[in-house]
C-alpha cells in the first residue's frame, strides 16, 4: 500500500509499505481522509523534538471499518465509519491511575512517535475509535483536532453566561472557541489575522478582537465589565501569549494552557497569588471530549468547509505539505484524501 514519508527534516515523498494485518484485539481501518496537523509541519520542518525519521504522519484521521480481529467487540462492522483517537496510555503511571490517560507519561501519538495515518489501511485496537455514523468523512476528520480545544475548555470548567476569551484561532482555538459556545460561554477569539477571526465568529465567537490593530486588554475590558475574563485559553505557544493571559484573566479566574511557548517565560508571578489563579495545563483529550465534538457536528454547529483551507489527494499531498510550509499563514486545516486501494 502507497504511505506519505516525512524521510528527514524538509524531505517527504510517497512509497510502499506492507498491509498491516489487525492483531487480537485490532481492527483494519481502511483511511478516507487524514488530516495535517501542526505537529507534522514541525516534523517536517525538523523541529519536532519528539519525533524520530523516516516517519509517516497522520493523527486526524477519518476512516471505515475494513475487518476486524479476534476478540473485537461485535458492534464493529465493516464499512462503519469511525474517528480515531491517537494516543495510547500505559495504564501504569500517575496519570493513568488518576483516570487521566490523556496525559500519559508514556504517551505515543500516530504520526509523532509512532508511525501514523498517512496511509491507506492503519491497524489499532478498537479502544481507540469512536463510531459516528451520520457524520461526513470530512466532519470525522475534524473531530481529533477539535477535541483538543474541547479538553481545554474542560479543563477550565467553562460555565454558561461566563466570559471566555481564546488567545489564538487556529484549528486548536477554533476548537476552544467552539466547545466554549457549545457549553453557552461569551467566548471572546483573539488573533492577529482577521479571516481567522471571521471563522471564529462562525464557530461560535460572541466577539472578535484582531489583536495587531486593537489594544487587548482595553478592548477585553470593556467587553467584561472591567473584570478581565472568567477564562483565558492561550492556544498560540509564545511568551507574549503565556503572559497575556494572566494579565486577562479576572481575579480567582482559570488560565488553560494549550501551546507551548518555545523560550523560557518570564512572570510577574505576584499575579498568580493577588488574583489567586487557577493555572491549569491541557493535552490532548478524552473520549467524553470526542463524544462532545461528534454531538457539536451532528447539531450542524461547527462551519466545517470554512475550516477546511485544502483538499489534496494523496498523490499531491507532498506538495500541500510544502506549501503549508512555504506559506503556513494561507491554511487552517489541510486534509488528504486518501481512499485505499481495493485488494
Amino acid at each position: 500500500m502507497i504511505a506519505l514519508f516525512i524521510r528527514a527534516p524538509g524531505d517527504a515523498a510517497l512509497g510502499e509499505v506492507p498491509l498491516p494485518v489487525p492483531k487480537p484485539g485490532e481492527v483494519l481501518l481502511r483511511v478516507r481522509l487524514a488530516g495535517f496537523c501542526g505537529s507534522d509541519l514541525n516534523t517536517f520542518r525538523g523541529s519536532n523534538p519528539l519525533v524520530s525519521y523516516p516517519r509517516i504522519p497522520g493523527h486526524e484521521v477519518a476512516a471505515v471499518v475494513d475487518r476486524v480481529g479476534a476478540g473485537v467487540p461485535d458492534s464493529f462492522r465493516p464499512g462503519m465509519p469511525v474517528a480515531v483517537s491517537p494516543y495510547t496510555a500505559c495504564g501504569a503511571c500517575a496519570s493513568c491511575r488518576r483516570g487521566r490517560p490523556n496525559a500519559c507519561r508514556d504517551n505515543q501519538t500516530l504520526g509523532v512517535q509512532r508511525d501514523g495515518a498517512m496511509a491507506e489501511f492503519i491497524a489499532l485496537p478498537w479502544q481507540r475509535l469512536h463510531p459516528a455514523e451520520g457524520l461526513s468523512f470530512r466532519e470525522l476528520c475534524l473531530v481529533e483536532p477539535l477535541s483538543v480545544g474541547f479538553h481545554a475548555v474542560a479543563r477550565g470548567r467553562v460555565a454558561a453566561a461566563e466570559s471566555v476569551v481564546v488567545l489564538g484561532c487556529g484549528a486548536i482555538g477554533l476548537g476552544a472557541v467552539a466547545a466554549a459556545a457549545f457549553r453557552g460561554a461569551r467566548t471572546i477569539a483573539v488573533d492577529i489575522d482577521p479571516a481567522k477571526l471571521v471563522l471564529a465568529h462562525k464557530a461560535g465567537a460572541s466577539h472578535a478582537i484582531d489583536s495587531a490593530a486593537e489594544d487587548l486588554p482595553e478592548r477585553v475590558g470593556e467587553l467584561t465589565g472591567g473584570d478581565g475574563a472568567d477564562v483565558v485559553i492561550e492556544a498560540v505557544g509564545l511568551p507574549l501569549t503565556f503572559r497575556q493571559a494572566v494579565d486577562l484573566v479576572a481575579f480567582t479566574g482559570r488560565v488553560v494552557y494549550i501551546g507551548y511557548a518555545k523560550e523560557p517565560v518570564a512572570y510577574e508571578s505576584r499575579w498568580f497569588v493577588q488574583k489567586e489563579l487557577d493555572l491549569l495545563g491541557s493535552r490532548n483529550a478524552t473520549p467524553r471530549d470526542f463524544d462532545g465534538v461528534v454531538e457539536m457536528l451532528r447539531q450542524g454547529r461547527f462551519p466545517v468547509d470554512d475550516a477546511v483551507t485544502a483538499v489534496a489527494p494523496l498523490e499531491s499531498a507532498v506538495a500541500a505539505l510544502q506549501a503549508w510550509h512555504t506559506n503556513p499563514l494561507a491554511f487552517t486545516k489541510i486534509h488528504v484524501e486518501i481512499c485505499g486501494s481495493d485488494r
